[in-house]
């Protein structure tokens, strides 16, 4: 897996070029993940290049931006004279935490989707897991220790639980059925903590794996617990840390070239 590049660079970029922003400024939290296999783009913030070939697998570190507004240009790596595959303005309000992943429609179409992350309080001893169902792939039920945990899970939809902080052997399995066509993975949520697992991928293509997020920092934890967020898979991919600024205000991508971007928010 290669790891995301200097993502505090490509804001520093992508903020000179929108202009002043003030410290005072109130700021949104985003965390962007690429689940599209096979697409590599880059990516241009008021006409200036903030990311460069972004690939499949990453999950970014939280991004603290300012209030403002923003033009965002989608276009094919290393092609800055093509026609953006994705272009918009828009304004970014504050005070959000969101997770932003570009990925698979059941139907295999690139898409985007958006998610409100819920950061309230776990109780002591408790972790708050969520899965996303972000995959080429029908409906299926999250099991856990063989046990079905989230029953019939359909893209784009996503659920959250709180469970007690412990090890748990987790797998995906068409709905109805306990044949894992995912997993089983071990997973250790955290207690204070919210663990996000997302399936993406294909089922058709024989690419279907996971990416992790965590946020800490929601009570009931003892010290010391770790954090942090990493990306399970590898290979090359669809980036979109700035598709986030478009999200932020329609919960929506605006689409051309015959792409297809569709958002839809989660709690």
């Amino acid at each position: 897996m290669r790891k995301l590049i200097t993502l505090l660079v490509a804001l520093s970029v992508a903020l000179a070029a929108a202009g002043s922003a003030s410290a005072q400024e109130a700021t949104g939290s985003v965390t962007v993940l690429h689940g599209v296999p096979g697409v590599t783009v880059d990516v241009y913030v008021n006409g200036a290049v903030a990311l460069e070939s972004f690939e499949f697998g990453t999950v970014t570190d939280p991004i603290e931006l300012p209030e403002g507004d923003y033009d965002i240009d989608i276009r094919a790596a290393g092609e800055p004279d093509s026609d953006p595959i994705i272009s918009g303005s828009t304004p970014l309000p504050g005070g959000a935490n969101a997770s932003i992943i570009a990925h698979l429609a059941e139907d295999g179409t690139p898409t985007l989707s958006v998610f409100v992350n819920d950061t309230s309080e776990v109780a002591a001893g408790d972790a708050r897991l969520s899965v996303r169902h972000t995959a080429a792939a029908p409906a299926v039920d999250i099991l856990a220790n063989d046990a079905v945990l989230i029953p019939a899970l359909a893209n784009p939809d996503g659920t959250s639980i709180d469970i007690p902080a412990d090890t748990y052997s987790v797998a995906v399995a068409a709905a109805g059925t306990t044949d894992p066509v995912l997993g089983p993975l071990d997973l250790s949520p955290a207690a204070g903590a919210s663990t996000i697992v997302y399936a993406v991928g294909s089922l058709a293509d024989d690419s279907l794996d996971v990416l992790v997020q965590s946020i800490d920092g929601l009570g009931g934890a003892p010290a010391g617990v770790p954090s942090g967020t990493s990306g399970l898979a590898a290979d090359s991919g669809f980036p979109l840390w700035a598709i986030a600024i478009l999200a932020f205000a329609a919960l929506g991508a605006i689409a051309s070239g015959g792409a297809l971007a569709r958002s839809r928010s989660r709690a």
